[in-house]
């Protein structure tokens, strides 16, 4: 088992990866102010893929009228996450390392309550919860954040809706020990998404712990429309695939039904007009699968109070399942054809 430090360190390294945040950066540079931790022992680096929509100048307008938080921009040439994480990472000084992106909002006590459990010895790799917020505006942006947020919707992913502590598989972010790099190594480069998971599955391989407190917590925009959510979720898709692949005893049931339902699904499309069993079961699974959407929506609606959930949440979490599910798929037929070692 990994030895945790037992004091509480003075400084801590903020690093963000950013491209074309424009519209939140500064929401979370002001978060950053204003948290409990003091200014003076926390640093932010921000490695930013050569944002086009005026991120970085916006980052250097708002420091301008903020000179109490040490700020630095760096670029990222690769363009990638893992690879910003990285670059921000070797531009960093401090001893304790936390992860955020240039989409959240942290609340006030979040580095304090990160480093608290760090100190604390919680885990090797602590974070919190998310409360998931619309990215743009609409009735399809609010079902988006509200199906992101649901066990339907976001699977095993507690950190999208716990309210217990606990130890999990892997945490949103997270913040951890500079020494920590040491024994484990930086972000997989050649792993485009699924960086964070794959962090922390060498953390357990190592004998260490993922600690998730709800009260570790950020606000985090989710995407605006369907159009993006696919997107968004094709690629984790595909690329938990290849995550799988190189950590096959990673796998867990939730990751398998997307793809074997729409095995399921398309066998039975094929199979309906030469076996009239097989339309009438392809009609139950889908009656079934889309009352259970339903439900959920009708949930969401009554406790948001809006009747578009009931409508866009189905839309929303059958989205994310079947994005999912196809990138998987895809993922298998076409692999990567960069090394992955």
């Amino acid at each position: 088992m990994m030895e945790s430090k037992q004091t509480m360190p003075a400084t801590v390294s903020i690093i963000i990866p950013c491209y074309n945040e424009q519209a939140t950066i500064g929401l979370l540079l002001d978060a950053l102010t204003a948290q409990t931790y003091p200014r003076t022992g926390m640093e932010v680096v921000i490695a930013d893929g050569g944002s086009t929509d005026g991120t970085v100048e916006a980052i250097y307008f708002w420091q301008r009228s903020h000179h109490d938080l040490a700020i630095k921009v760096v670029e990222n040439p690769k363009l990638t996450i893992p690879s910003a994480l990285n670059t921000a990472i070797k531009a960093s000084t401090n001893e304790v390392i936390v992860r955020l992106d240039a989409h959240s909002k942290p609340h006030q006590a979040y580095v304090s309550r990160a480093v608290k459990a760090l100190a604390e010895g919680r885990g090797q790799n602590v974070g919190g919860v998310w409360d998931i917020r619309p990215g743009g505006e609409g009735w399809i942006a609010r079902s988006i954040a509200a199906a992101a947020g649901h066990p339907i919707g976001a699977g095993g992913a507690r950190y999208r809706y716990t309210d217990q502590a606990g130890y999990v598989d892997t945490v949103p972010f997270g913040a951890f020990y500079r020494s920590l790099l040491d024994q484990i190594g930086m972000f997989d480069e050649t792993l485009l998404t699924n960086e964070d998971y794959e962090f922390n599955v060498r953390v357990r391989q190592m004998g260490g712990r993922i600690w998730l407190d709800p009260e570790i917590r950020s606000e985090y925009y989710a995407r605006k429309d369907l159009k993006a959510l696919s997107r968004q979720y094709w690629r984790y898709g595909y690329w938990k695939r290849e995550m799988l692949r190189r950590y096959p005893g990673t796998i867990r049931m939730r990751q398998a039904l997307p793809p074997f339902f729409i095995l399921a699904l398309f066998l039975l499309i094929l199979l309906t007009p030469f076996l009239k069993l097989a339309g009438w079961f392809l009609a139950a699974v889908m009656g079934v699968y889309m009352f259970v959407l339903l439900l959920a929506g009708v949930q969401l609606g009554i406790m948001h109070r809006s009747f578009a959930l009931l409508l866009g949440v189905p839309l929303a979490i059958a989205t994310m399942h079947f994005t999912w599910g196809a990138g998987f798929l895809w993922g298998i037929l076409h692999p990567p054809k960069s090394k992955t070692g």
